[in-house]
């Protein structure tokens, strides 16, 4: 069961967390019910990797662009992107709704000999803590209040710091490749989304441009059959926000 303590006084809605949490032993199973994000990692990575790059003026190189750095991934889920990350050589801390996934991904990341902090909570319970970079993939579609979760994003991220993420966007397609099409399948489990609360490119923008961030990037995450997820102009399916903080 999903303790519900940490839910107070935040945009986590308990039903979504219990959702994903019911999930947490098939996170790192590659044909479990999370075989689509480990299909979306890798264009996920490249991209993360290339906004680092780009950010802290690396060289694309080194295989530590981020040592010394501390990086939060919020809405972790059991770690997909934060041992990565780690590997990158930050500081990381994995923050998620669902106390399950944390388990899991603690478990994970000590057998894979990996230091991560994570915690079960909001994003609004951080009280001042700030970072150098700021992920949260696929996880704002799943809050009560958008506005209210940007903000704490906004607040967690240090001066001169970076922050990405990514979300579906609200489209015909969306409803159809997402919903009609994975959900209907089983690719994905019934229920994940609501397409209603998907957020288009410039809805997502604008929240970030009014918690005081600047926006670096935008750009489209989509899928052909032949090639897999691919980083890319469109937007249409789904898509990735950069934003820098002063």
């Amino acid at each position: 069961m999903t303790n519900a303590s940490h839910l107070n006084d935040s945009t986590i809605i308990g039903a979504e967390a219990a959702h994903f949490g019911k999930m947490a032993t098939e996170w790192w199973d590659p044909k479990g019910s999370s075989a689509m994000l480990h299909r979306l990692n890798p264009p996920r990575l490249r991209y993360i990797r290339e906004q680092i790059d780009l950010h802290w003026d690396a060289d694309g190189q080194g295989f530590t662009p981020l040592k010394g750095k501390r990086a939060l991934d919020v809405g972790c889920g059991a770690g997909l992107l934060c041992e990565p990350l780690a590997r990158l050589g930050a500081e990381v801390t994995g923050l998620d709704a669902a106390p399950e996934n944390v388990a899991v991904a603690a478990a994970h990341a000590a057998q894979s000999g990996l230091d991560i902090h994570y915690r079960a909570g909001s994003v609004e319970g951080l009280a001042g803590e700030t970072f150098d970079l700021v992920t949260s993939l696929e996880v704002i579609e799943h809050v009560a209040d958008p506005a209210r979760f940007v903000r704490g994003l906004a607040d967690a991220l240090a001066p001169g710091g970076l922050m990405i993420l990514s979300t579906p966007n609200r489209t015909p397609l969306s409803r159809l490749a997402l919903i009609t099409l994975a959900e209907g399948t089983g690719t994905i489990p019934k229920g994940t989304h609501d397409w209603s609360k998907f957020l288009t490119p410039d809805e997502l923008t604008g929240l970030l441009q009014e918690a005081g961030l600047t926006v670096r990037d935008v750009r489209g995450l989509s899928f052909s059959p032949t090639k897999g997820f691919m980083v890319g102009d469109s937007t249409a399916l789904d898509y990735f926000v950069t934003a820098t903080a002063a």
